[in-house]
């Protein structure tokens, strides 16, 4: 298992950079990846970020459409707050692991 350092707090991350222990993830440490990510994080992403860790810790799996079903944003605007690869990006920096639905 590697690690990796963000905000001065070494974490435990899988060989793509995802979190294998989501308990050692923290809204600074989101921060730090979000810039490795090219992205400056907002009220928005931290609500979709919240959402994303509350159903992953609440043992439910995560997907595209889960977001969209969520109230918290549409599709369209989760591909505009995380462009490229949404659900990768956002569950990166929420520190949980990439979802199964994701290659």
């Amino acid at each position: 298992m590697a690690q990796k350092t963000y905000a001065g707090v070494k974490v435990d991350v899988n060989d793509e950079g995802y979190f294998t222990n989501p308990s050692q993830w923290t809204k600074e440490i989101a921060l730090e990846i979000a810039k490795e990510e090219n992205l400056s994080l907002t009220g928005q992403h931290f609500a979709i970020i919240e959402f994303l860790r509350s159903r992953y810790l609440g043992g439910e799996a995560l997907s595209i459409r889960s977001i969209n079903h969520s109230g918290v944003t549409d599709v369209k605007t989760f591909y505009q707050l995380f462009p490229g690869a949404p659900l990768k990006k956002a569950t990166k920096i929420a520190g949980i692991p990439k979802p199964v639905s994701c290659i």
